[in-house]
């Protein structure tokens, strides 16, 4: 059905998308609408197309899908159209001169013969000019609209084509419309190619085929791996587009041509890159490699001396007897010496107490040392245990992110470089390629680097194995702890986790232990099981101090009853229940409550936040940074999140970047650590049945970690030493050229 009236106030806009919310104010009186809408007014009028649906919060109101602005018909109404500022140029005292002189004609004037409006006092060639270009622009977007709709586009989406051609939007598509793929966010070579069917476009042009090239790569990029075999690629996009070999053959010469992409041969085989991270797999080796050669200050004391009174210091800070093993000396003594050292190992091996005493030896020296890590929660924990500053290494990098282009930028790189003369890098495991390239290009050469972390847990979310690579390659200096240290070795998580990554069975603990294993034979009794933990009875056995912060589920999967979504509804329900003091919000088929955990989903540059004492706002929110909902705006549409000691307010389509955290996927864990951990182990889908990943689960958690399912779906885990299959080439990279170790 279709509505007219005129918006009253906007409640909520985006200009990424354009969807609003606002008040319409229509002859049968207000209600509130909810669609996209390019640059939407108060007082101006509009045609709306949609239906009335029954929000569970806010009544009835209109969701739309396509709009007009409708023309306002009559002198009152075209002065107040004029006055409110909807045309760049005409304010309200020269918009009363303009209808005084054409009364019920204004609009007719403005859309065909604009010129006319020179007779009018105080309108000269330049206001003319503006006035024309803004009339064009919001006239030119109806138009262009109304064409992308009988193609089947959705108005979210006409808005973001239209904010990247302008006019001449149709005529790129019409040529083209596979560039929409790679210039639009949001719409990908599915959706680009829909709208190429129902402009005539020819299933087998070269357009749609390189298109499609890109896109098996980004899409494989997207699951992890910088490169994909050209023999597999060539399948999977004659499997996608129903295409021959020989097109396909033909298109990837192009595109090499055209520099979107790049081969090479590793062992015999040909490989394909998108060009991208050729160039960063490229780089990270050759920065890795000029920093392990560069020539490098001796540190002007004696290194044993100095790691005794480091040892010392780090003792008295602690307030306990602190003395190395032979293997951390070791360690230490190496990351003091070298240009890289890499330093490996799982838990309760000592990496935090060797990055302690480096720090240390460090300070004394008067020697400046970065201290970050991939996430905010592993920096934080970094700075905790080390008592000095850490950050992420976005920070450290000085992050700028572009809107407009789309693009995250590094204000230190090779012109801007760090100011540090040691740099050193916890939970490496979690830096993808793009990320260790940034890194890279911000280290003067003579800079010690010094990397840490666990190489047996889960690679990065990103493109890359960027840590198991390097290692891999034999090319950098690499220590690999394996000694358990006694004040570890009584605890059953660091043994068993050790166990488990040996292959070996775990074993489960007594009345007293940390480390347990409850059998449960099916997806309910599961979920049932771990509700009835976190309801209470672990409280009142462990010093706890409630669920919500202390309880963390990991489960391998987002799908199923044992899926994280499926199992933050059922754990919602017995933390944090309905009640009449507990504000509620439903956004994309959740239900967020006051005091409800959660996480947010993906990075978002340009998010505003402040710290809970400063007024002060700053921008960057970031994929697992978790939090609480301290309260909720149900008029506004809007949650305020507790954050660490940040608060952030989620808003629009902020509110799809937040989801429930009571359980969260063992791949969003990476670089957390848990009082309590509780797994659900089941006949889970075979590429999350894997050693691997059940290691980085149980490691997450530092009192308590309880695996609740199937001993024999245990077993198939611990027995599937299949690691993620990714394919990535820095390990050749670092291979070749290099002339030996630093």
């Amino acid at each position: 059905m279709q509505i007219t009236g005129r918006i009253a106030r906007i409640i909520f806009h985006s200009e990424r998308n354009g969807y609003t919310v606002a008040v319409f104010d229509t002859e049968d009186g207000a209600c509130r609408i909810a669609g996209s809408i390019n640059d939407p007014r108060e007082g101006i009028d509009y045609r709306l197309e949609g239906h009335f649906v029954v929000h569970p919060k806010y009544g009835e109101q209109f969701a739309f899908g396509e709009y007009e602005e409708a023309m306002p018909e009559g002198s009152a109404a075209i002065l107040e159209f004029l006055s409110s500022g909807s045309i760049r140029g005409i304010g309200p005292k020269l918009a009363a001169q303009i209808v005084d002189t054409f009364g019920d004609e204004t609009m007719n004037i403005l859309e065909t013969n604009p010129d006319r409006l020179l007779c009018v006092n105080g309108i000269g060639r330049k206001t003319l000019a503006r006035i024309k270009e803004s009339f064009s622009e919001s006239r030119e977007f109806a138009s262009i609209s109304l064409e992308l709709r009988d193609l089947g586009v959705a108005m979210n989406d006409a808005i973001r084509i239209y904010k990247m051609y302008g006019g001449e939007s149709m005529e790129i598509i019409r040529s083209n419309p596979y560039v929409l793929a790679d210039d639009i966010r949001g719409i990908d070579f599915h959706k680009a190619d829909e709208l190429a069917v129902r402009i005539g476009i020819d299933p087998d042009s070269d357009f749609r085929i390189e298109s499609g090239i890109k896109y098996i790569l980004q899409r494989w990029a997207f699951n992890g791996s910088t490169l994909m075999p050209k023999s597999l690629l060539i399948e999977r996009v004659i499997e996608t587009l129903d295409t021959g070999t020989e097109r396909v053959e033909e298109c990837l010469s192009s595109l090499v041509f055209q520099g979107e992409i790049q081969t090479e041969f590793y062992d015999g085989e040909e490989v394909i890159y998108l060009y991208g991270y050729y160039y960063a797999e490229q780089r990270v080796a050759q920065r890795l490699r000029l920093i392990a050669q560069a020539p490098i200050e001796a540190l002007p004391v004696n290194i044993d001396n100095a790691i005794n009174d480091a040892e010392q210091s780090l003792g008295t800070s602690e307030g306990r007897r602190v003395e190395l093993s032979d293997e951390q000396r070791s360690a230490v003594r190496q990351a003091l010496l070298d240009n890289v050292t890499i330093i490996t190992g799982g838990p309760g091996t000592g990496k935090t107490t060797i990055i302690n005493t480096i720090v240390r030896v460090f300070e004394r020296l008067d020697i400046k040392v970065a201290l970050a890590a991939p996430t905010g929660r592993a920096a934080k924990r970094m700075q905790e245990a080390s008592g000095f500053p850490a950050m992420t290494i976005h920070r450290l990098l000085e992050y700028v992110y572009s809107e407009d282009e789309d693009e995250l930028y590094f204000g230190r790189n090779e012109e801007n470089p760090l100011d540090a003369g040691v740099v050193i890098v916890d939970e490496a495991s979690m830096i993808d390629t793009l990320l260790m390239d940034g890194l890279l290009r911000a280290i003067v050469p003579g800079t010690r680097l010094i990397i840490t972390g666990d190489a047996d847990q889960l690679p990065s979310v990103g493109a890359g194995n960027v840590l198991r690579d390097i290692i891999r390659s034999e090319r950098i200096n690499t220590i690999r702890l394996k000694s358990i240290f006694r004040q570890a070795q009584g605890s059953r998580i660091v043994t068993n986790a050790h166990m488990i990554n040996e292959g070996e069975y775990p074993e489960a603990g007594t009345a007293d232990s940390d480390f347990f294993v409850m059998v449960r034979s099916s997806e309910d009794e599961i979920a049932s099981t771990i509700c009835e933990l976190v309801s209470g009875r672990l409280e009142n056995y462990y010093d706890f101090v409630n669920s919500a912060s202390d309880i963390q589920i990991l489960s391998p999967t987002k799908k199923g009853t044992l899926g994280s979504p499926n199992l933050n509804t059922l754990l919602q329900d017995v933390i944090n229940p309905a009640s009449e003091d507990r504000r509620e919000l439903k956004a994309g088929g959740r239900t967020f409550r006051e005091g409800d955990k959660v996480m947010q989903i993906k990075n978002n540059y340009n998010a505003e936040w402040r710290y809970q004492d400063d007024y002060e706002t700053r921008t960057g929110i970031f994929n697992g940074d978790m939090g609480v909902i301290e309260s909720i705006d149900t008029e506004a549409r809007s949650l305020l999140v507790s954050s660490d000691d940040r608060l952030i307010e989620y808003q629009g389509e902020m509110l799809d970047e937040l989801e429930l955290a009571y359980s969260i996927t063992v791949h969003k864990s990476q670089g957390c650590e848990f009082p309590v951990v509780i797994v659900p182990i089941y006949n889970f889908p075979p590429m999350l049945m894997t050693r691997n990943l059940l290691y980085t689960a149980v490691t997450r958690g530092k009192q308590l970690v309880i695996l609740v399912g199937s001993p024999r779906c245990l077993k198939w885990m611990i027995d599937n030493n299949r690691r993620d299959e990714r394919h990535t080439g820095l390990s050749e990279q670092l291979e070749l050229g290099y002339t030996g170790l630093a």
